[in-house]
């Protein structure tokens, strides 16, 4: 999602550029093992995706790593606010797995903000199955990149 171009000359470390990456491992049509996940925005302005997940994912014969699902959730929190236009990273991130997720299931990742102060935005996510049963749950904050950060 960010190319590494120009440097902070008061960190000296890469400033990000928003560019399109179609090898994202989460959401990148060409990355060759990755998740895949095309998002759409809800009316209500959260995201959200279908996902099925592929047994090349297992951590544990027959359950998918929790990784994987810990990805999909934070894509999906970082989806949401780049649809509230907001060029941010996440800083720090907590998931907690509520029920196994086996390959082959049919689910649903959703992401939306709850709230934003300053450069903060918090947001969260979760993974359901289509009985609506949440498998797993995200809450993140994001750290907004200023308008003013050079590229």
């Amino acid at each position: 999602m960010y190319s590494l171009k120009g440097l902070d000359s008061q960190r000296a470390a890469p400033i990000p550029v928003p560019r399109p990456q179609l090898v994202c491992f989460a959401c990148g049509a060409s990355h060759p093992s990755g998740l895949k996940l095309q998002f759409h925005v809800n009316e209500n302005g959260s995201v959200s995706a279908d996902w099925t997940p592929s047994s090349v994912w297992e951590g544990f014969q027959g359950v998918i790593h929790g990784g994987i699902v810990s990805t999909v959730l934070d894509e999906a929190m970082s989806k949401a606010v780049a649809a509230a236009a907001k060029p941010a990273f996440t800083c720090h991130l907590e998931v907690r797995l509520r029920r196994p997720v086996a390959p082959g299931e049919s689910l649903v990742v959703r992401g939306w903000v709850v709230k934003k102060r300053k450069r903060y935005i918090r947001v969260e996510a979760d993974l359901r199955d289509r009985l609506n049963v949440e498998r797993a749950h995200a809450w993140t904050t994001f750290l907004e990149v200023p308008a003013d950060c050079p590229s």
